[in-house]
């Protein structure tokens, strides 16, 4: 084989090759593109109190305060953090189902906390 067959088909193996890993990489990329969410926790209230999220799209929610140490709890979704003053929480979920799910500190943060809370909607 002569050495100028041998660049033509070295170039062509690299081009598919190179190809394949971009369509592997694309790939996996699309597929764990999660989508962030940022919420902070200050006495005594969550902001944004509403998140609106869609079903079966993965989010992330980062939840920071400054303020003292805290807890952010959905029961109907399942899934729950503590919140750390001076440090963001990350929360990986994908909502299952659509509907209206409250959220609410469940760590005593002082008075005025039973009125921390807010609400995620999925549609």
């Amino acid at each position: 084989m002569d050495s100028s067959r041998r660049r033509l088909l070295a170039l062509g193996g690299g081009l598919l090759g190179g190809c394949a890993v971009g369509a592997l990489v694309q790939g996996a990329l699309a597929q764990g593109a999660e989508r962030v969410v940022k919420v902070t926790a200050r006495k005594f209230v969550f902001t944004p109190s509403e998140v609106a999220l869609r079903k079966g799209e993965p989010v992330v929610i980062e939840i920071a305060t400054e303020d003292v140490f805290m807890g952010f709890n959905v029961p109907g979704l399942k899934v729950r953090s503590d919140i750390v003053p001076g440090k963001v929480m990350r929360l990986r979920l994908t909502p299952a189902e659509a509907g209206t799910f409250p959220f609410l500190c469940d760590v005593f943060c002082g008075d005025g906390h039973e009125t921390m809370s807010g609400k995620i909607v999925v549609t």
